[in-house]
């Protein structure tokens, strides 16, 4: 698996893939037309005109038209090379991930790698460093690259729409864990609201009547998800709801976050976004003296390795990364007709019970399976 920020082109490059509500980079006087200006111009999506310019599947003849038009008036060139290259199989898969140094995601991209490579497909990997920009200026070296599909995890569901757009009316394109808004690509992911319900639920049952939620800011889906279904846990089963607090995925806005909590007054129960933040926030309060779960109750969420290796381990979230990883591969090498529409799966986690919430560790129910 190649690992890298960026990859070298191989063909010019005649436009840049901008993310959604951010714009290209200043114009030089020498800058070339973008698809996204020509589908503006033409008052269609980027995807339209992607599938124009390629050729590969048919558009209404007066929207084509239009686009054809457009394009040669404001001078946009297709890149003719990589064009030619990817009606080629390469049996390359290109991944792009928010940001290889979380825990999970690295571990979500082995799980992955493992796949592909079991059917013989290199993959080629883009760390998206949590910046839109980045993720597409990586989309666009890996279409250089001429990759014949693309597994992607975007970093924000709303500035990750356009690249994702685009990219996917070039090439088979999965989402895979989180989805940007309304892009014409299938998505494989865990029930993030059952997940979230499964430690409230938990938490609830073992007395706790205040609950604070300490997650990531809703820039992307998974977050907006958890902190959605939070609410509504809470709501269901009558309890004190905090103000949610939400930051980053790391471990420093876990112990940021915790240190308020220590001057406003402890929750019975801390619900984190992730094990990192559960990390800090766990650091934090052993550090204050603060007796976890005797006084206060402390689950996290992905359950990587770590989670169990802390004092007292962390009640975790755990996703199914090998199901997941295999359910997108199998997608991307399978695709449904065109017809059928955009599709998601959705697969439940599973909470795995250890001793930030309870004296003893016990038995996590069974993972079960759920499409949608």
């Amino acid at each position: 698996m190649d690992v890298g920020k960026g990859l070298p082109n191989l063909a010019s490059r005649p436009h840049r893939l901008a993310p959604q509500g951010m714009g290209t980079r200043e114009r030089k006087t020498d800058d070339v037309v973008t698809m996204r200006e020509v589908a503006d111009a033409a008052g269609v999506s980027i995807a339209t005109v992607s599938r124009v310019l390629s050729g590969t599947r048919r558009v209404d003849p007066e929207l084509s038209a239009r686009v054809r038009a457009t394009q040669a008036e404001l001078g946009y060139r297709t890149n003719l090379l990589a064009s030619g290259l990817r009606l080629q199989r390469t049996d390359t898969v290109g991944m792009v991930v928010p940001q290889v140094a979380n825990p999970y995601f690295s571990s979500l991209m082995q799980a992955v790698g493992r796949r592909l490579q079991a059917v013989d497909k290199t993959v080629l990997l883009i760390d998206a460093e949590n910046d839109p920009l980045v993720e597409a200026e990586g989309l666009h070296r890996l279409l250089d690259r001429s990759v014949d599909a693309l597994i992607a995890i975007p970093v924000d569901e709303h500035e990750s729409v356009a690249a994702m757009t685009e990219a996917a009316g070039l090439v088979r394109l999965v989402q895979l864990d989180r989805a940007a808004i309304d892009v014409p690509a299938d998505l494989v992911a865990v029930d993030h609201a059952a997940g979230i319900e499964s430690a409230v639920d938990h938490v609830a049952g073992l007395g706790c009547e205040r609950l604070v939620l300490v997650g990531a800011a809703r820039r992307d889906s998974t977050a907006r998800e958890r902190a959605d279904a939070f609410a509504a846990s809470c709501a269901h089963h009558g309890l004190d709801v905090e103000k949610p607090l939400l930051g980053a995925y790391s471990v420093e806005w876990g112990r940021d976050a915790a240190r308020g909590l220590l001057g406003a007054g402890l929750p019975d129960a801390v619900i984190c976004g992730n094990d990192l933040i559960a990390l800090g926030v766990l650091a934090v309060l052993r550090e204050a003296g603060v007796d976890v779960p005797g006084q206060v109750k402390l689950t996290g969420y992905d359950d990587v390795g770590f989670a169990t290796l802390t004092s007292p381990e962390i009640t975790s979230v755990r996703q199914p990364l090998d199901r997941l990883a295999d359910a997108a591969v199998r997608r991307l090498l399978h695709p449904r007709d065109e017809g059928e529409g955009r599709s998601v799966e959705r697969l439940v986690p599973s909470l795995m019970i250890r001793r930030s919430t309870v004296a003893s560790s016990m038995p996590a129910p069974p993972e079960r399976r759920g499409t949608s």
